[in-house]
């Protein structure tokens, strides 16, 4: 017998032991990090409201109860039974019933009316039914993505379920070596901006912490083929961690599971969805360029199927020999800062991935109190010495007399913007803007993937900054849903209008001004001197947008002419640059993320910054906190303990 077997036994040996005598275990069985209780009597398990805190508790695991089919009410009579428990204002939307795991599905717009004080309505609909329920949100804004990607996992359950047992095995099971050691590798986004990857070895276990492109050099990906990574195969990683769904982080996650990658990836549910969105935008944007994508359609939904979501602060086994906890990083929606708890209290590591310390009109601020963090891997996109953004509300008082000053001579405000976080943090800003006078009430065109981005965010409100949540859920005034925000789903006829049209603001993608629609905006806009191009957000090295903000004066667009040159046209309209609206901590941000963090970390190492940028904050760490500081490069293993 195998060891995962003698500690499944183990375990239900102690479940039997603990639960009353009125109720019959089946099985007991691992599924990914948690472990599922099978009963004849689900209902006897409701009833007893304290006996799975009891039972995690004493087992110290998260656990789901699941009935045994033969316990289960009929669909067709336990949905009457689901309705009559449920108040009618949770606005029950779909309610979906999967006789293979005993689970209802329920949709609503209200999830928390649903779930009830201390899931007390769900234990009612257990008890009245049988059936264990789950409760999803109903997007306020609909989204195809959200929508998609639950069909999906639903026609894929049984698969779904194969694939977390095997998951569960895989962290269960015992530990080989006696070695101690933790070892970091570089594949990439050091002493650079973008293709953010690393590994995080132990004698147990590889852990891939993101996979992500390069803004603007497409041929540039992380060093998957060294003997770290996937040079020794792809089923030598135990589990990748994906701090958020961003092109330079996520772009690339798929294209592990064409290499042969099994293995689960862990991350939180509005980065699974985002990370279907983009990926899915990135063949298309690569397709619509002539280039050959690195991936097909199938491997995002492979990444997809293998995702296991994960709460901020839920503790979570992913190996035997290391816990990972996610953390609000308030970068984009769902962006995590990835929290390592390494063997038995020998080691713990955090990745910030992307971080904005401070708060903002869409999130908290990023968290950074650990129960213990020996080294922090930190992001420096804005590490140099001089790198201050502007305050926040100067930066938006900048913005509208950007606006006013544009509207005036019946000109259009260009905005490139990243779909996911600083368009939705633009639209907050515009509408309280028109709401409260400061601008003229334009049109506001979103065009790309923003109007499905913005749909994402209300499907998860949870995770958006507390005031936000308060409008969208109590006051019934989604800032999202104002009547000024269009959603350009017409193509070029519909943005001929707009260019042809009176004063209006346009966010479009792409942020960096490499590819996407902002190319066409651009070729109808560009030689209107009575308009402004505003850029609000990073422009890496290589992009269009940089070499726009260093004075380039024409605009490739459409095909070449014939004679092997691009089509070109003249940028007459105004650039501006807004700072402080970007989703990344400035130098003070950055200093003061390490300055509060409790407890501080011993060795910093400063990742995902130009050379300068990173040069200039480890330095700085160094003399100021007295902590080992470094700026690696690519391809560096770095060993503690």
């Amino acid at each position: 017998m195998s060891r995962v077997d003698e500690r499944l036994d183990e375990m239900e040996r102690t479940v039997v032991r603990e639960v009353p005598d009125d109720i019959t275990i089946t099985d007991v069985a691992f599924e990914g990090p948690e472990l599922v209780i099978y009963t004849q009597d689900p209902r006897a398990f409701a009833e007893r409201g304290d006996l799975v805190r009891h039972l995690a508790s004493e087992l110290r695991k998260r656990i789901t109860v699941r009935p045994d089919p033969a316990a289960l009410d009929p669909p067709r009579e336990a949905e009457s039974d689901v309705q009559a428990v449920i108040p009618d204002d949770a606005g029950v939307t779909d309610l979906d019933f999967h006789q293979d795991t005993g689970e209802v599905i329920i949709e609503a717009e209200k999830p928390g009316m649903v779930i009830g004080s201390r899931g007390s309505t769900l234990r009612e609909i257990t008890s009245a039914t049988g059936w264990t329920p789950e409760v999803v949100r109903t997007p306020p804004i609909e989204s195809a993505t959200v929508s998609n990607v639950r069909d999906f996992l639903m026609q894929e359950r049984e698969d779904r379920r194969d694939i977390l047992e095997r998951v569960g095995r895989q962290i269960h099971r015992e530990e080989m070596s006696d070695d101690q050691w933790v070892r970091i590798t570089t594949l990439g986004c050091c002493r650079e901006v973008g293709r953010a990857s690393f590994i995080l070895s132990t004698p147990e276990t590889r852990v891939l912490i993101d996979c992500g492109d390069k803004p603007g050099a497409e041929d540039e990906v992380p060093y998957l083929q060294v003997p770290e990574a996937l040079g020794s195969g792809a089923s030598s990683i135990d589990a990748v961690v994906l701090t958020h769904a961003h092109l330079d982080h996520s772009a690339l996650v798929p294209l592990l599971f064409k290499y042969g990658y099994d293995g689960p990836i862990y991350t939180t549910e509005p980065s699974r969805d985002l990370m279907g969105l983009l990926s899915l935008d990135y063949l298309d944007v690569a397709a619509k360029e002539g280039r050959t994508p690195p991936y097909d359609s199938e491997m995002v939904r492979e990444a997809i199927k293998h995702t296991i979501p994960i709460e901020y602060g839920n503790v979570t086994d992913i190996a035997p020999d290391i816990k990972l906890t996610l953390h609000n990083a308030g970068h984009i929606l769902g962006s995590s800062i990835a929290h390592f708890h390494i063997g038995n209290g020998r080691y713990n590591v955090a990745f910030s991935g992307d971080i904005h310390y401070s708060d903002t009109r869409l999130f908290n601020g990023a968290v950074n109190e650990f129960p213990r963090v020996e080294t922090l891997v930190l992001e420096s996109t804005y590490g140099g010495r001089n790198d201050y953004q502007t305050d926040q509300e100067d930066s938006e008082r900048e913005l509208k007399k950007v606006i006013n000053r544009t509207i005036e001579r019946d000109g259009k405000v260009l905005i490139p913007a990243f779909a996911v976080g600083r368009a939705q943090e633009l639209m907050l800003v515009l509408e309280e803007a028109m709401r409260e006078g400061d601008i003229p009430e334009v049109p506001v065109h979103l065009d790309g993937m923003m109007w499905e981005a913005t749909a994402i965010h209300t499907t998860y409100p949870e995770y958006l900054r507390d005031e936000l949540q308060e409008r969208i859920f109590h006051d019934d005034t989604n800032p999202f849903l104002a009547d000024q925000f269009n959603h350009i789903d017409g193509g070029e006829e519909e943005r001929q209008e707009v260019a042809d049209g009176g004063p209006a603001i346009v966010l479009s993608t792409s942020g960096m001004v490499n590819g996407g629609p902002i190319m066409s905006w651009l070729e109808h806009i560009a030689p209107d001197p009575d308009s402004t191009l505003t850029f609000v957000g990073y422009q890496a090295q290589g992009t269009l947008g940089r070499r726009i903000q260093n004075g380039r004066d024409e605009i490739p667009v459409g095909n070449s002419n014939g004679r092997g040159r691009q089509n070109t046209v003249a940028l007459n309209m105004d650039v501006e640059t807004v700072d402080g609206f970007s989703g990344h901590a400035d130098r003070q941000g950055l200093e003061n993320f390490v300055k509060t963090m409790n407890p501080r970390p011993e060795k910093v190492l400063c990742v995902h910054g130009d050379e300068s940028s990173v040069q200039d904050l480890s330095s700085a760490l160094y003399h100021d906190y007295n902590m080992r500081t470094f700026a690696p490069k690519n391809l560096e293993t770095f060993r503690f303990v």
